[in-house]
């Protein structure tokens, strides 16, 4: 069930998208050239920021089988971004194949894949909606005809928050999220930091291209007690909120050094 909601003049090709452009750091094809140069041009300042996403990325596979296992059927993903399998229901149905995944985002390109790619056999959904507008989403339709907010649910969140500033209040969007949700829910969450290259000149310009290129979003780099504000509440899982490799790990570790630069922090929690 594809809810697309737009015409194809509404994709907006003259700036570019911050779903579009990660599309492009895990080498996909799915971006225009305007994405393609304002990615390239903050992989040239941080070429650091490639693994960052193959490692939020591999998080996000570890993550959503943890939940899955642990006896979670329901999973709204806010944020999914360009279609790159295995993506979310593929990951959770290969551990239980009665797991039901609702996709959000709010890139219109996001919707031409979702048939092909994120809708299918009834279990998962696919629906433009805007983070900051939960009563939207929590009320779609699509979320309706996959969703009991009887059951527990795990919610996605992942590298989104950080295209959410201060002044939008992004902890009470995720307790308005949370609020909906049943005991023995889950969050799932991933949020870019400059903790690790507080002073790199580098990393400053590469997060101001968000801004001035004309992304639809600016890059807010926050903290480790900042994101970990957004798990008040719940009970955070071992090992915590911690650098995305750390978290479960089920392979190899990156070398120290290229660990040393991995600004992406990530975390599970359970709402009791």
């Amino acid at each position: 069930m594809a809810d697309q909601g737009f015409t194809a003049d509404e994709i907006d090709t003259s700036r570019p998208h911050p779903a579009r452009m990660y599309n492009y750091y895990l080498g996909g094809r799915d971006n225009y050239e305007v994405d393609r140069d304002a990615a390239q041009r903050v992989i040239d300042l941080a070429p650091e920021l490639v693994p960052m996403a193959q490692e939020n990325r591999a998080f996000m596979h570890r993550a959503v089988r943890f939940v899955v296992e642990s006896g979670v059927r329901q999973i709204v993903d806010i944020g999914t971004g360009i279609p790159t399998s295995p993506n979310t229901h593929q990951v959770a149905q290969e551990a239980a194949p009665d797991v039901r995944v609702a996709y959000v985002d709010n890139d219109p390109i996001v919707a031409t894949h979702a048939g092909a790619h994120l809708v299918g056999a009834g279990r998962t959904g696919f629906f433009l909606g805007d983070l900051r507008d939960p009563q939207s989403i929590l009320s779609h339709p699509t979320i309706g005809e996959l969703i009991d907010f009887d059951q527990p649910v795990a919610l996605m969140l992942l590298a989104i928050l950080h295209f959410v500033e201060d002044d939008e209040d992004p902890a009470a969007l995720v307790d308005a999220y949370l609020d909906a949700l049943p005991a023995g829910s889950h969050l799932i969450l991933t949020h870019s930091t400059a903790d690790f290259h507080p002073a790199d000149a580098n990393w400053a310009e590469a997060r101001d291209i968000y801004r001035t290129k004309g992304a639809t979003a600016p890059l807010t780099l926050r903290p480790h007690e900042q994101v970990l504000r957004f798990f008040d509440g719940l009970e955070l899982l071992e090992p915590g909120l911690v650098q995305a490799p750390l978290w479960r790990p089920d392979g190899p570790l990156p070398d120290p050094e290229q660990l040393a630069h991995i600004g992406f922090y990530g975390g599970v929690a359970r709402k009791g």
